[in-house]
């Protein structure tokens, strides 16, 4: 009785919550809905970034956790989701509206997606929605990627959806570009079931990790990209940083945490050559890097089949002038365009997309575009806690 409520409505207040896997903190947005489906019109209301404290972030950035801590974190960040859905909810009563759900992406500890050679799969969102609903008295739809990965999808990403519904026009074909803790394309084309979205690698995963090993835990990012915007490319580095496996995959794919955590990925190229080269270098290459791998994902699987008019740039890495310099050089015939140049904050985006599918799983729609994702059909995700 509940959803059918919302889902008569003409227009919805949801309440996006997201914890990205570069584990800052959570972004929240409240985005206003009309309709369901691909005539939907979504407009952005409000959007707050809530810093993780020190303690909570070092614990969910723990690479092992034993079965205690995750029970521990799963009800920690749910309560901290809550307060942030919480704050949306007020933003929402001060337009002299009322938020109808509350859609959340918790943190991901654990991602196994399918490959040939690891059928066993899996992934796990830490952030308990039980909370979330407890304190907004909301009904909350959480793990979306699980009903894609039970069809035999990647779980991840699942921004394809949403992207289209967001930049797509009947006149041209765009792409965007997230430069979050892990890149990720969305082809954008006029018809839906055209679109590609996958995993390029790792973005701010690795920027941020080469200058937390550098500097002992003392500094947690190079900001601006200033580093290494004073350093000069190490290609024997490079080219060690590119030939991991992952890059070579055929979308649909996505990768996660496990497979380029910055301890497995960078810690022992950096100890072989730190001594000979300086931080602004290394951090250079490990910048161009990830935008090389970007590009070639982007030359390779987007470029021969599709003209593509504009390269949306979303993400915290959007901010790094360096990398997005970088990104320019790899792939000089686009035309790169930041999401803000569209009215949509790029650190806002990741939790409208994520009200746009649970918009779409309380209207009873499925949202996750086998083509892009590589599941056998198209399925509604999410669970859905009531309030």
């Amino acid at each position: 009785m509940l959803n059918d409520t919302i889902k008569n409505k003409r227009i919805r207040f949801g309440i996006g919550i997201t914890c990205g896997a570069s584990c800052l903190g959570v972004d929240a947005a409240l985005v206003r809905i009309k309709g369901a489906g691909p005539g939907m019109h979504i407009k952005l209301v409000a959007h707050e970034h809530t810093p993780f404290p020190v303690g909570l972030r070092s614990r969910l950035l723990t690479l092992r956790k034993d079965v205690h801590e995750l029970a521990r974190l799963h009800v920690k960040l749910g309560e901290f989701m809550a307060d942030a859905a919480q704050t949306m909810k007020q933003k929402a009563a001060e337009e002299l509206e009322e938020a109808d759900f509350v859609a959340a992406q918790g943190f991901v500890a654990s991602h196994a997606p399918y490959r040939m050679q690891r059928p066993d799969v899996g992934l796990l969102h830490l952030g308990d929605p039980a909370y979330i609903a407890e304190t907004t008295r909301l009904p909350v739809v959480s793990d979306f990627s699980a009903r894609d990965m039970a069809a035999g999808g990647q779980g991840l990403p699942l921004s394809g959806y949403p992207d289209w519904l967001l930049f797509a026009r009947d006149d041209r074909t765009v792409a965007c570009l997230h430069l979050g803790a892990f890149g990720a394309i969305t082809l954008v084309p006029p018809a839906l079931e055209y679109i590609q979205c996958f995993h390029t690698g790792p973005c701010n995963i690795a920027i941020d990790g080469l200058i937390q090993l550098t500097h002992a835990g003392n500094r947690d990012r190079d900001k601006d990209g200033a580093m290494a915007a004073k350093g000069k490319v190490i290609d024997e580095f490079h080219e060690t940083l590119l030939g991991h496996p992952f890059f070579n995959r055929v979308p649909p794919k996505s990768t996660s945490r496990e497979e380029f955590n910055p301890e497995t990925y960078l810690r022992e190229s950096i100890e072989q050559r730190k001594s000979a080269h300086s931080v602004p270098d290394l951090a250079a290459t490990v910048t161009s890097a990830v935008a090389t791998s970007m590009a070639r994902a982007y030359n390779r699987f987007i470029r021969p089949t599709h003209e593509v008019s504009r390269l949306i740039l979303s993400g915290g890495g959007a901010k790094n002038p360096t990398l997005v310099g970088y990104i320019r050089k790899g792939i000089p015939e686009a035309t790169l365009r930041h999401s803000s140049e569209y009215g949509l904050d790029g650190m806002a985006l990741d939790p409208i997309r994520i009200a746009v599918l649970g918009n779409e799983t309380l209207c009873g729609h499925p949202s996750n575009v086998p083509v892009a994702t590589g599941a056998r059909r198209a399925v509604m995700l999410g669970r859905i806690t009531p309030p």
